[in-house]
């Protein structure tokens, strides 16, 4: 036990934990992020009607527990791995032609670029400059102000999903967003669109159980955030938040007959996992797709999977001494980010989308989680649910929300205190990247943005100074931007102006 304990990372001294507190966190994290094993299957084939559907759960489920078994063994932290939101929104919108293409993808083909991308992305974890990978140096590169303005914006980011999961923050035909209505409990529309969700009523779900984790946590209680992840299931039972029928196997899409999604994984003609390998017959690229647009998908994927985790792992270890170092970078930052792109490989070859650390880790890291211990208790939680999707399903996204409010709540507290707002450029572009980050619910956009003006205005800053010091004749001016960062920027650039449609 001690061996396998130790290929974990676990150190109770050194890393300030024990078996139980690993265990809880691996399962808070499991529950926190476990929705993407229905919400994955509906965002790229459209819903439980496709006959894709159960392949892709089972699809989901394996390449979680793939990636968060990598992050066990060979990263050895309490990092999480599954398809990610957004690529999976990218790669439905490939297969479901509404991404604006000339052509419909098929799975397959989607499935494909999928994997040149993480290929692509491996490449850039081995390839060595100067004794450190491609990845490393664009971290190292990245302003210490904009890395300290991630983890501040991925705290907000989480916690607006969890708004707007539980209905909290809802849509406004006036403002875009607005906030839940509580004199009216009947039927809202929340931002999934479902008619037949009630906003008002998970609006206070979620914010019951936040209150819950809140107080339990100044306590001092240990396993604050499952306990108000379960206190508020239980709540929900009487607001009609809670659906224990999921428990009968009737709900569409979530049923006990697991030999069934296995069955639908493995043959026939409708599964992810034979798609891939129908994609050398029947071509890579579609007709109508021009071999640039292929590229530019495949840098997008790539783009958005090296930073998204980036941004996600600072997030969730940022500030955590036990975690990372007094620079912010998590610590076997080599063996995450390989995780992650040996992750989107195995991925599309079993039939998902891009497989990326995430920012729900954050709540097991909350937890206590400080080890591969959780991450491989996370990846076991992962593989039972593909034979017990409903005792799973039955825990609401209301419940698992006030996890990742709280969770928000903990990051900005520990990591806002470190931005330098005494720096004009530093601030300005610290703010974009959170404030971007958030509002166009895109963490990479946010790192790119935020950037991309740092190093525009620290170049023409940069600039001015040192026409002054060569009329002044005084010293030059020091820089304070790196070339990693101008490489990297001139490539956001690229992504964000050149078109692939």
């Amino acid at each position: 036990m001690k061996k396998f304990a130790k290929l974990l990372g676990f150190d109770p001294v050194k890393k300030q934990t024990n078996v139980k507190t690993e265990i809880i966190a691996g399962i808070v994290t499991f529950l926190a992020m476990s929705y993407i094993l229905t919400v994955n299957p509906n965002q790229i084939f459209g819903s439980t009607a496709s006959p894709y559907w159960s392949s892709a759960f089972i699809a989901t489920a394996l390449g979680a527990v793939i990636g968060t078994l990598l992050m066990a063994f060979l990263a050895k932290m309490p990092l999480a791995q599954a398809s990610g939101m957004g690529l999976n929104s990218m790669a439905g919108g490939l297969i479901g032609g509404w991404a604006g293409y000339a052509a419909k993808f098929t799975p397959g083909q989607a499935f494909f670029l999928v994997l040149i991308s993480g290929i692509l992305f491996l490449l850039l974890s081995l390839i060595k400059i100067k004794g450190k990978t491609f990845r490393e140096l664009a971290f190292d590169g990245m302003p210490l102000p904009v890395r300290s303005a991630i983890s501040v914006g991925i705290g907000l980011f989480i916690a607006y999903i969890g708004f707007q999961n539980a209905g909290i923050i809802v849509q406004n035909d006036f403002t875009q967003v607005g906030f839940v209505d509580f004199t009216n409990w009947g039927k809202q529309i929340v931002n999934d669109g479902n008619p037949e969700s009630y906003a008002a009523k998970t609006a206070a779900v979620a914010l019951i159980g936040l209150f819950i984790i809140a107080i339990l946590d100044k306590l001092k209680v240990k396993g604050s955030v499952i306990i108000g992840l379960l206190g508020a299931t239980v709540v929900g039972i009487p607001f009609g938040v809670t659906d224990l029928g999921i428990l009968k196997g009737t709900t569409p899409g979530i049923s006990w007959k697991f030999w069934e999604n296995f069955g639908n994984f493995f043959t026939g003609d409708n599964t992810v996992f034979g798609s891939f390998t129908s994609v050398f017959k029947e071509g890579v690229i579609p007709e109508g797709i021009s071999v640039f647009t292929i590229i530019m998908i495949v840098i997008t994927m790539c783009m958005i999977d090296m930073f998204d985790t980036m941004g996600t792992i600072v997030g969730c270890c940022g500030g955590n001494r036990v975690l990372s170092d007094e620079n912010n970078k998590p610590h076997n930052y080599g063996q995450i980010m390989m995780s992650d792109a040996i992750a989107t490989c195995t991925g599309a070859m079993i039939g998902t989308s891009t497989v990326t650390t995430f920012v729900e880790s954050g709540s097991g890291v909350s937890a206590g989680g400080r080890t591969g211990l959780t991450a491989f208790t996370t990846a076991c939680m992962f593989f039972l649910s593909m034979f017990a999707l409903p005792l799973f399903a039955v825990v609401p996204s209301a419940a698992a929300a006030s996890a990742l409010i709280y969770v928000g709540v903990l990051m900005m507290k520990n990591n806002a205190k470190s931005i330098d707002f005494s720096n004009a450029i530093g601030a300005t572009s610290a703010f974009l990247t959170v404030s971007v980050m958030v509002l166009s619910y895109s963490i990479t956009k946010g790192i790119g943005v935020g950037l991309v003006s740092y190093t525009a205005m620290s170049i023409i800053s940069y600039v001015i100074e040192l026409i002054k010091s060569a009329v002044k004749k005084t010293e030059k001016p020091k820089r304070d931007f790196s070339a990693v960062a101008i490489v990297v920027s001139i490539l956001f650039i690229i992504y964000f102006f050149v078109p692939t449609k």
